[in-house]
């Protein structure tokens, strides 16, 4: 008995010690580090405690905080980045698709707030307010002819679900009063959706937030119903977004399961992403439009789509990310978003481009290529710094930088006239818009769609001479142009007023009718050609 006594607490250590090493090793990722960690500050955490407690003046001390962490962060890779608390909600509304507020879009013109849009079925609509109100007091807070900013007026109107908003508007030359119920207001990842012709159709995705499979399928059904057998997936400008929406899209064109990506990292094993059932449109012809602007989960999808010779891709050499970002909430309400892994096509390309030369050279490696006049003549395998692949077609495709089209169509690299640059840069034209839409939206209103609008809005001459006028307050000079620039300048004219009708919807249908890009997709189409060679067109 007394030699139990004598061994009792010394075995009950030992079983504790077990436990925590075995605890250790079932959890070693846990944020408190590890049982046997010394607990001595990091030199950093060091430096700013001191200072806290010993510098001659005050000092904030998360601002301090947040400046170590970017100044660590800039030795990762241009992709890995910190959030600070304040930044959260903004930042994480794009990906959910939807924010809290009144359901309005406005611009601030003459130091006032006008209201250019109105939500169909939300708050506002349902208050009863009206394109071409003008906001004056929200609250207590008076919103007009005090300098009032976009940021602002957005944190004025914007709130938790449910909640009020006193608002007190200008219509009429009359002040009134409404009370609004804010809700949850979509942020649309479809720009636009419709019929090229009898058998093709266009849809144009702007990012891939948690709504963007469920709206492209919503818009694909559609296009199918009106006979569409061809289609155009414009995804110039999207920089990506959550790559299982970008997955699931790819799953619609694929079957079999084909690998459409994998991610691997050096603490990250390799994870494979397959289509898993059966897709809507496996057998149609596809094209899809890319640039520069295309990156990360778009470029999953271009990559996925191009390595399967499914699509032709369209365009220009896209953006060029493929690492992983994964968020570590913090313990203030920042948030860590950390490059964990690379991700690859389903041959293996890995399209994240270089970027050992630092961030700086990084972000304007897309500027170069205008430089270097990659975005006239086309990217090659003589400038490309990745290895060459080839598809199951026997295709050449290319790693080390985006994805290269299938087929290049040059940017127009006409110079800007001076005059044209000041009418887009200084917000002249939008005022004028809605000025022009406010003067003359029962006339315009009549048309029933884009396509009517495009075909029977005849008065370019008239709203030029208007446009002539109004531009020289701002003292541009629109008189003289050349002809080839005053008809761009008419279809934005055109386009800007088809948005305030049809949101983007309108606008982009517009500006279709003399792009570039999409008139070689249809040429393409027409031709019966799915899957051509390399091709460059100027």
């Amino acid at each position: 008995m007394k030699k139990l006594n004598f061994w009792l607490p010394l075995l009950f250590a030992v079983v504790m010690i077990l436990g925590m090493l075995i605890g250790f090793r079932l959890y070693p990722n846990t944020a408190a580090g590890g049982f046997f960690k010394t607990g001595k500050l990091s030199p950093v955490q060091q430096v700013l405690d001191i200072i806290q407690d010993k510098y001659v003046d005050t000092v904030r001390a998360d601002s301090l905080g947040e400046d170590a962490i970017q100044g660590i962060l800039r030795h990762l890779d241009p992709h890995t980045y910190y959030i600070p608390a304040v930044d959260q909600v903004e930042m994480n509304e794009d990906l959910q698709g939807n924010f809290q507020g009144i359901g309005v879009e406005f611009q601030i013109l003459s130091d006032t707030v006008n209201i250019t849009n109105v939500l169909a079925g939300g708050p506002s609509d349902k208050a009863g307010l009206l394109v071409g109100d003008k906001i004056i007091r929200v609250n207590d807070s008076v919103v007009a002819g005090n300098g009032i900013t976009v940021e602002r007026i957005k944190k004025f109107l914007r709130g938790p679900g449910a909640s009020l908003v006193n608002v007190t508007l200008f219509r009429n030359r009359i002040s009134k009063p409404f009370t609004i119920q804010r809700g949850v207001i979509p942020l649309p990842a479809l720009d636009a959706a419709y019929m090229l012709d009898r058998e093709a159709g266009y849809i144009r995705i702007n990012k891939f937030s948690r709504t963007t499979f469920e709206e492209f399928i919503t818009a694909l059904d559609d296009l199918e119903k009106k006979g569409m057998r061809n289609l155009v997936l414009d995804i110039r400008g999207n920089g990506g977004g959550i790559v299982d929406e970008a997955v699931n899209m790819a799953d619609e064109f694929l079957g079999d399961d084909h690998l459409i990506m994998y991610t691997e990292g050096r603490k990250s094993p390799r994870k494979e992403y397959h289509a898993q059932r059966p897709g809507s449109f496996e057998s149609g012809k596809l094209i899809l439009l890319v640039d520069e602007g295309t990156a990360s989960a778009s470029e999953i999808l271009a990559g996925a789509l191009q390595d399967w010779d499914r699509a032709t891709i369209v365009g220009r050499r896209t953006f060029g990310k493929g690492l992983v970002q994964q968020p570590f909430e913090l313990n203030n309400g920042s948030e860590l978003r950390l490059t964990i892994a690379r991700y690859f096509t389903p041959l293996g390309r890995s399209i994240q481009k270089p970027y050992d030369k630092g961030r700086d050279a990084y972000n304007e490696e897309v500027i170069d290529r205008y430089h270097n006049g990659e975005v006239v003549h086309g990217d090659t395998a003589s400038i490309h710094s990745g290895p060459v692949y080839r598809t199951p077609a026997g295709r050449l495709v290319y790693g080390g930088g985006g994805i290269t089209p299938d087929v290049f169509v040059a940017f127009d690299t006409a110079l800007i006239p001076i005059p044209v640059r000041s009418l887009y840069l200084s917000g002249s034209l939008n005022n004028f818009i809605y000025e022009y839409y406010i003067r003359h939206q029962e006339e315009l209103r009549k048309f029933q769609s884009p396509g009517a609008f495009y075909n029977g809005f005849k008065k370019e001459g008239e709203f030029w001479d208007e446009l002539l006028s109004y531009t020289v307050k701002d003292s541009i000079n629109l008189d003289g142009l050349a002809a080839t620039d005053r008809n761009q300048v008419e279809i934005r004219v055109k386009a800007l007023l088809a948005r305030l009708i049809w949101r983007t919807q309108g606008y982009y249908f517009i500006l279709n009718q003399s792009d570039p890009v999409l008139k070689k997709a249809m040429e393409l189409l027409n031709a019966g050609s799915p899957m051509p060679s390399s091709v460059k067109t100027h």
